[in-house]
């Protein structure tokens, strides 16, 4: 899908094709960026666009920006303004998926800490079918990046080569999507979101522990499920042969949002359908992004002055 004819590139809105960078940049050559994936979605009788949990993003992207030592990058609160700002830009009144780069600039050594510059733009896009359907994937052959090796919890733009092997190996194969293990074979993360299961009637997910980025769809989902299903949810490390053992099993991610898993390796999950806990997550999910819920409106920020 194409995204949105103006973006915000340091500060300033440009028209999409103006949005460049040079090709001796950090960002090219190293990889070197943080990045976040957000949502706004569109309420037609509210007449709103609704940006979902833009300070916790934002949060987790200065986050970032500290680990990897960008020096020099503008207040996140002006990182949100733009964001903003980019949105009325594009006159967006409709659900679209919203895409912050912040990337070491220049043309110097690995080392390098600055210049920084940063950007957004929005893709217009509503869920995909899978969040209907369900997913069919494969427990892939590549490990999932260890924290001694990268920062897995940083939503870092070169840590998404791990995710892409793991990917392009699954559709080779035939699957929709992949599941990675740490290198001590425990399940962490699936290729591009965190992973749940529900096990007796709780709900199980892999620590924070586990190699995963710390995924605010992930933590929005446990606070639903205890306040609004009365679930237990557990957060420790799950074996391999769980997925198995499961009855459902889904995967959730601003972007996957709120998705089925039906089967693993061709067998099934559960009776192979999306399961009754899976829906229940769903349907207060999707309440909750598009501004049904009064008492979770604290987590949505509103484009459009009302």
């Amino acid at each position: 899908m194409p995204t949105a004819p103006f973006m915000v590139q340091n500060g300033r809105i440009v028209p999409y094709e103006e949005c460049r960078l040079h090709g001796f940049s950090g960002a090219v050559k190293y990889g070197c960026g943080v990045f976040e994936g957000l949502r706004a979605y569109w309420n037609a009788d509210q007449q709103q666009l609704w940006v979902f949990r833009l300070k916790e993003h934002l949060d987790r992207l200065a986050f970032g920006i500290r680990v990897l030592r960008l020096e020099g990058a503008p207040p996140i609160e002006e990182i949100g303004r733009g964001v903003i700002e980019m949105l009325r830009a594009n006159d967006l009144h409709e659900t679209c998926h919203v895409r912050v780069i912040v990337h070491l600039d220049g043309d110097d050594e690995l080392s390098a800490r600055g210049p920084v510059g940063w950007m957004a733009g929005a893709v217009p896009r509503g869920s995909s079918r899978f969040v209907e359907a369900g997913m069919h994937v494969k427990v892939s052959s590549w490990a999932r990046i260890a924290d001694a090796a990268l920062p897995p919890r940083v939503k870092a733009t070169g840590n998404y080569l791990n995710n892409r092997a793991a990917e392009l190996e699954a559709k080779r194969d035939g699957y929709d999507g992949a599941l990675l293990l740490t290198a001590e074979g425990k399940l962490s993360e699936a290729s591009g979101a965190c992973v749940m299961l529900v096990r007796d009637g709780r709900l199980l997910t892999p620590s924070v522990t586990s190699d995963i980025l710390e995924s605010i769809t992930r933590a929005t989902l446990i606070e639903l499920a205890r306040a609004e299903l009365g679930l237990e949810v557990i957060e420790r490390p799950v074996d391999r042969s769980e997925l198995w053992a499961a009855e459902e099993v889904l995967a959730c991610g601003t972007g996957w949002e709120v998705v089925p898993i039906v089967s693993v390796d061709r067998l099934p999950v559960g009776t192979g359908e999306p399961g009754p806990i899976t829906r229940a997550l769903q349907r207060a999910y999707f309440a909750t992004v598009r501004g049904e819920r009064p008492e979770r409106m604290a987590w949505l920020t509103p484009v459009w002055p009302r």
